[in-house]
């Protein structure tokens, strides 16, 4: 708003107002005893058109951002920490039960046992929030001594931790919550409310799917894959508990049988042939390719929520393969043995299989 306020401008201003009889040159008097104050005022200015931008939704940035949408009743979701499945065995592989409470390390992480699944398997929380809680997995070292312990494995991941949402992701709920109104049980407060649990990346609503007063809500987790049993049971009983269905004890109104039912993977198999720079051989290439195919899958899975079906496409795969420093072309590439785009259900998200390159 304020770009044209410079320097120069402010000063040549300034000078103008100074009478022609009068020496303007720079190093004159009246030059050097204006130019200080000219350099103030364009500061000012420049502040100025900052905290313009941070007064709008649109360009407001951290805490700016937070305090416009808080107005609203949408606040920033903090980080919050994995849940993940712990298995402990004693002597012999016997699984072994252990003390609810007690901690285990792996590299420089801390997971507490919170509760117990089944004998010798405990869901852990990550003590160190957001995403790097999902991130490890294997042997888990007492930080106490356990009597009779002889092994603790870390393995799969119940509640995504979360990282600190961003604003892009803060500004797109802003703008949800005020352009499509939520009320009563409609396709936005579900959307919201769904949405809006930890451990939730996006939601899709299928109304009346099974006869009026039927709600099938399809989840992905916040890491952009399939959520695990844990949390698409959490949901469910915040939402719409199984027992008392349709009562009203969540979320949903009264009157509302709502299911909860997680993505599914479809796995996706890529052949193709690639034609390399002088002196370039396929093992030099092979895991970047991978890499390359990999992020647009996952760029699929972030969009998810707004495509009625996801479709893996031939020619985006080979425009991300071309990108590959030593990839001169790429020729007859199939997607689990066929040459056409992949189109997946309503439910599905592509998930990388096997990468063969000739």
């Amino acid at each position: 708003m304020y770009e044209g306020q410079t320097f120069d401008t402010i000063l040549q201003r300034m000078l103008d107002r100074v009478p022609g009889d009068v020496d303007k040159r720079e190093g004159s008097i009246i030059h050097d005893a204006l130019a200080p104050a000219a350099a103030e005022l364009a500061q000012m200015y420049a502040e100025l058109d900052i905290n313009y931008n941070l007064s709008f939704a649109d360009t407001a940035t951290g805490d700016f951002l937070s305090r416009i949408t808080a107005q609203f009743g949408v606040n920033r979701k903090p980080a919050t920490k994995a849940r993940r499945k712990g298995a402990f065995f004693g002597s012999g592989n016997v699984p072994m039960n252990v003390p609810i409470g007690s901690r285990y390390g792996i590299d420089d992480l801390t997971y507490v046992v919170i509760d117990q699944i089944s004998t010798g398997v405990f869901t852990l929380e990550c003590e160190t929030a957001g995403i790097v809680g999902n991130q490890k997995f294997g042997a888990l070292l007492p930080i106490v001594n356990i009597s009779g312990l002889s092994a603790a494995n870390l393995t799969d991941v119940l509640v995504p931790g979360e990282d600190d949402e961003t604003d892009d992701a803060l500004r797109k709920r802003y703008y949800e919550t005020v352009n499509e109104p939520a009320f009563g049980g409609n396709m936005a407060d579900y959307k919201q409310k769904i949405g809006g649990i930890a451990g939730v990346g996006a939601v899709k609503i299928t109304p009346a799917w099974s006869g009026g007063g039927t709600v099938l809500a399809t989840i992905i987790a916040s890491d952009w894959g399939v959520p695990s049993p844990a949390l698409t049971n959490q949901v469910q009983t915040i939402i719409d508990p199984t027992v008392n269905s349709g009562l009203g004890y969540g979320f949903a109104p009264i009157g509302h049988t709502v299911t909860i039912a997680g993505v599914t993977d479809l796995i996706v198999n890529v052949e193709t042939t690639l034609t390399l720079a002088s002196g370039v051989t396929i093992g030099q290439v092979q895991a970047d390719v991978r890499a390359a195919i990999d992020a647009y899958l996952l760029e699929l899975r972030k969009d998810w929520a707004n495509q009625v079906q996801l479709v893996v496409r031939v020619a985006q795969i080979e425009a991300r393969i071309l990108r590959v420093q030593g990839v001169d072309d790429v020729t007859g590439t199939t997607l689990n043995g066929s040459p056409a785009n992949l189109t997946l259900t309503d439910a599905q998200i592509p998930k990388l299989g096997a990468v063969t390159t000739h």
